[in-house]
């Protein structure tokens, strides 16, 4: 029966892929709920919106490329998991069985309970924004957070006036130091976006955004990047555990050891954070649907990659690595008005995370200090005189 796995973004291909590379040979299915093959999620809200960028250039392979890997692509929406069969229900009211279940599952936007605004998750709806974007003139952004902000990034490119209404009081408050929200901040001002933080949103009618603060931003395209919610609902109709995404153990098993998660979608425990997490990350996606591979053929180890996210905002290329969570201090290497430097946050005296903005040799050294739990000072990180590959 082989394995089916369910989701048909980068964790779901990732999956079949290395399925493949360890030596798998039994039959992989497939299955994706969008008309296209694969593709990769973050060009969407980067070089795509500014048409710089295709959808073959986002394609993760060719179509060729699964017939001669001999996986299987299914175009369905899964109904239901019928654990006890070992079957995926299809809402076609097709069954295919499994003896191995994956589910990469991802994520949802966040929406919110007003008509006429765009998300950006999807290719569809990152066409119909790229095509709402050419005939517009003042857009506004609600959520200053990745996708948020490189969407605003790209509409000033075009030359569109661009407002990003954020309710927190800095930008990217959940993922960065304020160090870095307020460096963000300063660059799209300086190119002439307008930043309103502590912001409220009241309400959205036809070419206007309303504030509760009884002001209002002319809009012709409103687009929402606030967030968004795993898929976890096949999982919990069929007795799965479930918290902030679909539980796993460390080796991206369910408690049935048949079915594993994986992705946007699953918690498991992440030694980096000294507790259960959902990431939400290209790297996750690909190291743990590796990872699942693994286990699957009999060669798994406990998931233990070091976490790393990016973002691309005009020239300004943000690398972070590992996860600040619970950070006490925080220390810069460089100046900020250099536009390179870095945030180093440390965690009762252990080095965290790292935040490098337009310095990759330091995210490189970050990456490798935090895997190998290295001691490094606050002192240490930063003197800029201090080799960084010395302590790694």
């Amino acid at each position: 029966m082989g394995v089916v796995i369910i989701g048909g973004g980068q964790a779901g291909f990732q999956t079949a892929a290395s399925l493949r590379l360890e030596g798998f040979e039994e039959r992989i299915t497939l299955i994706g709920d969008e008309p296209h093959v694969p593709y990769q999620r973050p060009p969407l809200s980067k070089g795509f919106l500014l048409g710089k960028q295709e959808q073959r250039h986002a394609e993760l392979r060719p179509a060729a490329f699964y017939e001669t890997q001999r996986i299987t692509l299914v175009t369905a929406r899964v109904a239901a998991i019928d654990r006890t069969s070992r079957r995926v229900k299809l809402d076609s009211g097709e069954h295919i069985e499994y003896d191995t279940l994956v589910l990469a599952t991802g994520a949802r936007n966040r929406m919110l309970p007003y008509e006429g605004v765009c998300y950006l998750r999807t290719l569809g709806e990152a066409t119909e924004i790229r095509q709402r974007l050419a005939a517009a003139q003042d857009v506004v952004v609600i959520g200053g957070g990745f996708i948020g902000l490189e969407v605003a990034a790209a509409a000033r490119t075009l030359s569109k006036q661009v407002t990003v209404i954020e309710g927190q009081p800095r930008l990217m408050a959940r993922v960065v130091a304020p160090v870095v929200s307020e460096y963000f901040r300063g660059q799209h001002e300086n190119k002439g976006v307008d930043v309103l933080l502590n912001a409220t949103l009241y309400g959205i009618r036809e070419r206007e955004v309303l504030l509760r603060e009884r002001t209002s931003r002319p809009a012709d395209l409103v687009i929402a990047g606030i967030g968004v919610e795993p898929n976890v609902e096949l999982a919990r109709d069929a007795g799965l555990p479930v918290g902030n995404g679909i539980t796993v153990d460390e080796y991206l098993r369910t408690p049935d050891e048949r079915i594993f998660a994986i992705g946007d979608c699953a918690e498991c425990p992440n030694p980096f954070a000294q507790m259960c997490v959902r990431l939400e990350s290209v790297q996750n996606a690909v190291d743990q649907a590796t990872s699942a591979a693994k286990a699957i053929v009999g060669r798994g180890a406990p998931y233990a990659a070091v976490p790393w996210f990016w973002t691309d905002q005009y020239d300004i290329h943000l690398q972070m690595a590992g996860l600040p969570v619970g950070f006490d201090q925080i220390v810069t290497r460089g100046e900020p008005e250099s536009r390179k430097f870095s945030v180093f946050y440390f965690r009762i005296g252990k080095l965290c995370a790292v935040d490098s903005i337009n310095r990759p040799a330091d995210h490189l050294a970050a990456r490798k200090l935090i895997g190998a739990h290295t001691a490094l000072s606050p002192d240490q990180a930063s003197d800029e005189s201090f080799d960084l590959k010395t302590a790694s």
